[in-house]
């Protein structure tokens, strides 16, 4: 299993993923081309190899010949979302064969209103999945008002997180929205990107940040009656 994916820019230690993800949840920030498809591949491959299956969900939509190379290993089972009994089945029995599932979303599937539980949702939080997947949420590229429409999106993600036996990978674009204490609460890796658009404390490191590079933050879980101990560096990822 191939654990080391990087290192730290301030010293000579390795950037290692450890156990602890494959149940904790991780936050990828960063502008297009800031390399975070790069490093949820590697995320990944290395819950693969810890005996996990996964389901990549691609807010994107794309066709079989547009998902990214990288993915397409011979674990990679590409499916695309449509609200039909067929497609029930096919996912059903892709589930069933613990399949690595790599699932093109439209995310107009996803209701617009807060009381309504789409299609979408109902599928992806399904008790089978829930017990035995580890998910990737990969945003769309634009954002566009996608957070303030599609509110059962956002409103399944942070309700499912307490019901899965493992953790998630969340890949998005900066936005206001992932400012909200609460929900920073619910991921305890952080990876931020280059960031140009930005107007943050650390706005000019940001809009400097290399491709494969992110300021690398991570959420202790020690014993303590202080509040949790973060630890923090600058990393770069293996391309």
């Amino acid at each position: 299993m191939k654990s080391i994916i990087g290192h730290c820019n301030s010293s000579i230690a390795s950037l290692k993923l450890s156990e602890d993800l494959l149940d904790k949840n991780t936050l990828i920030l960063g502008e297009e081309g800031a390399g975070k498809t790069n490093l949820a591949s590697k995320i990944r491959e290395f819950v693969i190899a810890s005996g996990i299956p996964t389901l990549y969900m691609d807010f994107s939509d794309p066709a079989i010949d547009e998902v990214e190379a990288r993915y397409k290993d011979e674990h990679f089972f590409y499916m695309q979302f449509e609200e039909s009994d067929a497609f029930d089945a096919a996912f059903d029995e892709a589930v069933e064969a613990r399949k690595h599932i790599y699932l093109a979303v439209n995310p107009s599937h996803f209701s617009n209103k807060r009381d309504v539980k789409s299609r979408l949702s109902q599928t992806i939080s399904k008790q089978e999945l829930l017990d035995n997947y580890y998910y990737f949420f990969h945003e769309i590229a634009q954002l566009g008002g996608f957070y303030t429409k599609f509110e059962d999106f956002l409103m399944y993600i942070f309700s499912m997180i307490n019901m899965k036996k493992f953790g998630l990978t969340f890949l998005s674009q900066p936005h206001e929205i992932f400012e909200n204490a609460q929900l920073k609460l619910l991921f305890t890796f952080l990876f931020l990107g280059r960031c140009s658009n930005a107007n943050y404390y650390n706005t000019s490191e940001l809009k400097n940040m290399k491709r494969n590079q992110f300021f690398y933050q991570r959420r202790m879980n020690h014993k303590t009656l202080l509040f949790n101990d973060i630890r923090s560096d600058v990393v770069t990822v293996d391309e």
